[in-house]
């Protein structure tokens, strides 16, 4: 690599995480979460109750703490829905691809109803 090949890629890097740094303090932060199971909403969630739900007839656990909703819990091989961690802002979103499971951040105000199948 040629300085100036290094410094483009160094100019690139760092617009990135300039980026990256923006939208995470920009972002809404949300106050109700969607659930979706193979692409059918089954369940809404104000962010602003604390909670546990099971989900998917038990195989994954929805926690809702302080404003913040994870995945404390999941029957799937590689458990990575678990490691993506807590979400608040708006459009921030939990995926467990073996479960067939997405949880969706939502950031428009007003009255949550929630929904279980």
């Amino acid at each position: 690599m040629k300085k100036r090949d290094i410094i483009l890629v160094g100019a690139i890097l760092a617009v990135a995480l300039i980026a990256l740094i923006l939208f995470g303090l920009v972002g809404e932060n949300g106050s109700y979460v969607i659930v979706k199971i193979d692409g059918d909403e089954v369940a809404r969630y104000s962010l602003d109750k604390d909670g546990e739900y099971s989900l998917n007839g038990g195989t994954n656990i929805l926690t809702i703490e302080n404003g913040q909703a994870y995945i404390s819990r999941a029957l799937c091989p590689d458990g990575l829905c678990m490691r993506t961690g807590k979400v608040h802002k708006s459009g921030e979103t939990i995926t467990c691809l073996p479960n067939k499971l997405t949880v969706t951040v939502f950031g428009a105000e007003g009255d949550v109803e929630i929904m279980v199948d």
